[in-house]
């Protein structure tokens, strides 16, 4: 496969991406001041887009981009940003994206107010505007979202996860974001309601192989260098572990177990975790696993016209999968 950048993905859309961004930067504006100064903060460190642009081409492939197509891409951004600013106070992380966090600069009762604050624009750009359809598309991610972090949390106390259970939890946490962005995309487009279905899913499956992708750099692929280990130390069971596990010998899953649970800490015992699931095969595994998805993903496009945007939308589904970080 060749390398694909943002850069090359955004082409088709660029003068939107740019309307978008100033759309966005307005949404965000507040009459208070030390909140307006957080936006700013929040605006200069955004990511690569991956959502907003996922919705301006899923809306070009079902018809076209329509000034609801922008609404429905800032909801997204709005709703994600939400969680990453709880998500940092939760984990206590003060750094995103190499830059500190809302909660190291301002700290968590802050960061909590900044987050209901942006999740709070989002709802009511949406009502503001009769964007109904989009308010119960992300009123399920949301949903879906809680539920997935939560069941993790719960599994990992026992660290009981099967692969079903963890489909369900990555289904969840991961892939419901990026299905609702390809839902939105499509309802922005007037596509009926079994297109905005089938656009739905395809996102879904290309969220499952974006999450299965970031479990394969905590075991250090080619592209990333050394090993990570953090979902090890954060006693999360991905594919590549649980497929270890699964075809391991009774006493080897059980040491195995037992170092995730009680010596997660000690950098050589984490060390011996990643060996043992690169022996497994447990990489190749869920590396398989991950084609599948996007395969899976990529064919559902067939069905419709070629198009700029179309071309694009292969070319971030292969950067999910190809992606350095």
């Amino acid at each position: 496969m060749t390398t694909v950048t943002i850069k090359d993905i955004q082409a088709p859309i660029a003068g939107e991406m740019a309307e978008f961004e100033r759309k966005f930067r307005n949404y965000m504006k507040s009459k208070v001041p030390l909140l307006d100064s957080i936006m700013s903060f929040i605006v200069k460190r955004k990511g690569k887009q991956i959502r907003p642009i996922l919705v301006l081409l899923t809306a070009g492939v079902c018809g076209g981009i329509k000034e609801s197509t922008f609404r429905g891409a800032a909801l997204i951004e709005l709703l994600h940003t939400a969680t990453l600013v709880h998500d940092d106070v939760v984990d206590d992380a003060h750094y995103r994206r190499g830059f500190f966090s809302v909660n190291a600069l301002w700290k968590n009762k802050i960061a909590v107010l900044v987050g209901d604050y942006l999740l709070s624009r989002g709802l009511l750009l949406s009502i503001d505007n009769d964007d109904f359809g989009f308010l119960k598309i992300i009123s399920n991610a949301v949903r879906e979202m809680s539920e997935g972090e939560l069941l993790q949390i719960e599994k990992a106390r026992r660290l009981d996860i099967t692969e079903e259970i963890y489909f369900e939890i990555i289904r969840q946490k991961t892939a419901t974001l990026l299905s609702a962005c390809c839902s939105v995309g499509a309802s922005s487009a007037d596509a009926d309601v079994e297109i905005q279905k089938k656009m739905g899913i395809m996102g879904e499956k290309l969220g499952i192989a974006f999450q299965i992708k970031d479990d394969l750099f905590d075991y250090g692929e080619d592209e990333v260098g050394k090993p990570r280990g953090i979902d090890i130390k954060e006693k999360k069971m991905t594919l590549p572990l649980i497929y270890a596990l699964n075809n391991a010998s009774w006493l080897e899953k059980r040491k195995m177990i037992n170092i995730v649970k009680n010596k997660s800490e000690d950098p050589e015992k984490v060390k011996e975790v990643i060996n043992f699931v690169k022996a497994s095969g447990g990489l190749d595994y869920a590396r398989d696993a991950m084609f599948r998805y996007f395969d899976e993903a990529k064919e559902m496009l067939k069905d419709f016209d070629d198009s700029i945007y179309k071309i694009s939308l292969e070319k971030l589904m292969s950067f999910v999968i190809e992606r350095k970080k």
